[in-house]
């Protein structure tokens, strides 16, 4: 079975703070009330109750996780919800309100039918959580465990594992096939997983499908570059995206030449500041380690993308091809005669899609190793498996983008992984806030220098991504619960909250 996963579960439109704990949650309850409606057993549910264990239970709260459920069982999806209709939708819920369960079936609700079990680990996954609807009588009609086991995915006990809708044709298992399949059939990664892609959509739907994607993270950089306040939650932080955003434009307003690195910086905290306040955000894989590849994408788009690095296979504004692919994929692509119409302003956007969409389809291609042979949970591998793997792939995008070479790209996502092995998930308070926000810069600036220090090189080194993949999972297995997204440690511990 290959370990390809689709760009398009990878990445997905959600809301935030987190991926395991709000999107995964919502998923589950929304799946909950839908499986209640197909079987018929809706019109006989008098009450539900939901029990959140183990990571679930311990950062439920600050991760807004309970709210998820509440929407879920309303059944609203993470792809297409109001934020506003997420937020506190448990800790503001009247007791005994009406709840449209499915939507539809109104049934009585408080805020202590989720019940919270930290201390409870069921054995399918650290984030676990079970829901049971009732009849008038107590009986239970239906009882479900589901487990969220990172970046939004989740898996519901007893069922079988999930397959492609269709086998694809460059299937891989670990990046040494990657590799040897890309050798074989001369193409690049990203051509690799566009070609996967194709086994399950059409070109247009894959070209339009990555751009609506690139949409909603430059979206979600912009709102954070525009916000300001405080964040929610106890901590009180302060955005500070807004503020450095004013502050760079003041400088180059001054005349003063831009500063690319502190702009990379503010579009990851830009992207986390939204994500912490239950904005709309794009699971990268994940929502805690949801700002690295924007951040390191825009990075390129402002002020790479133009320099004539990593710009081949593109059109110029006088239609003449540079390079041998046209700007987009079969079927969703402009001719050199079409584009001789276009001016500058529309040939450079065209251009930088076609670039992103490489960025994205190469590092879904990488960070499919990451979940299927590691771990992309944090309440599973720590953060080095939400950071570290965001930060790879957005290495390993990078560097395509910029012209690397397959060996290149490998490397970069090597190094960068590398340089988060061990990261301990601890957030303070169990807010999405501290020190998640920071790292994400931090991850988008290592991204950066690792594609700059393999694009020096040819491509060979010694130690191979899929040696640190499989040595992120054995250090997973062997880092203490406290240190995976419980805030039973470290800087949680540590860190006086007021």
């Amino acid at each position: 079975m290959s370990a390809y996963v689709s760009a398009f579960e990878l990445f997905s439109i959600g809301v935030g703070p987190s991926s395991s704990h709000t999107v995964g949650p919502m998923r589950a309850a929304a799946e909950f009330a839908a499986r209640l409606r197909s079987t018929r057993a809706l019109e006989h549910v008098a009450s539900i109750s939901c029990a959140l264990y183990g990571s679930l239970g311990a950062t439920g709260i600050g991760h807004g996780t309970p709210d998820a459920v509440v929407a879920g069982l309303q059944g609203l999806e993470p792809e297409t919800v109001d934020p506003d209709a997420v937020r506190r939708a448990w800790s503001d819920w009247p007791d005994g309100q009406t709840l449209a369960l499915a939507g539809s079936h109104g049934i009585p609700f408080s805020r202590d039918d989720i019940v919270l079990a930290p201390r409870t680990r069921l054995p399918g996954h650290p984030n676990a959580m079970t829901l049971a609807a009732r009849a008038a009588d107590g009986a239970v009609l239906v009882e479900e465990t589901y487990y969220s086991v990172g970046g939004g995915f989740i898996r519901r006990e007893g069922e079988a594992p999930r397959v492609a809708a269709a086998p694809v044709p460059f299937p891989y298992t670990d990046a040494a096939t990657l590799l040897a399949l890309c050798d074989e059939h001369g193409i690049t990664i990203a051509e690799a997983a566009r070609r996967n892609e194709e086994a399950l959509r059409s070109d247009e739907e894959i070209a339009e499908g990555l751009d609506r994607i690139w949409d909603a993270m430059a979206s979600c950089v912009n709102a954070g570059l525009s916000h300001d306040g405080v964040l929610p939650g106890i901590l009180k932080v302060k955005r500070r995206a807004s503020v450095i955003r004013a502050q760079l434009e003041e400088i180059k307003a001054e005349g003063h030449r831009e500063l690319p690195g502190e702009w990379l910086g503010a579009f990851a905290l830009a992207v986390n500041e939204e994500n912490a306040a239950g904005g709309r955000v794009v699971t990268a894989p994940t929502n805690g380690a949801a700002g690295i590849l924007p951040a390191v994408a825009m990075y390129w788009w402002r002020f790479l993308a133009d320099s004539g690095l990593g710009v081949g296979n593109a059109v110029t504004p006088h239609g003449e091809l540079v390079g041998s692919a046209l700007l987009g994929f079969h079927g969703h692509a402009a001719t050199p005669a079409e584009a001789a119409g276009w001016d500058d302003a529309q040939v450079a956007e065209a251009n930088r899609r076609r670039g992103i969409r490489r960025f994205l389809l190469t590092a879904a291609a990488l960070g499919s190793l990451f979940k299927n042979n590691a771990s992309i949970s944090g309440a599973e591998g720590g953060c080095q498996a939400e950071v570290g793997s965001a930060c790879a792939m957005a290495a390993g995008g990078l560097t395509a983008v910029m012209g690397g070479t397959n060996r290149q790209i490998e490397n970069a996502a090597e190094i960068a992984m590398e340089h988060h092995l061990g990261l301990t998930c601890d957030p303070v308070g169990g807010l999405v806030q501290i020190p998640c926000i920071e790292r994400n810069a931090i991850a988008a600036s290592t991204a950066v220098t690792a594609a700059r220090l393999a694009l020096r090189g040819d491509g060979t080194h010694y130690v191979s991504l899929d040696t640190v993949v499989e040595t992120m999972r054995q250090t997973g297995i062997d880092m203490s619960t406290k240190y995976k997204e419980t805030s039973e440690g470290g800087l949680a511990v540590n860190v006086i909250e007021c």
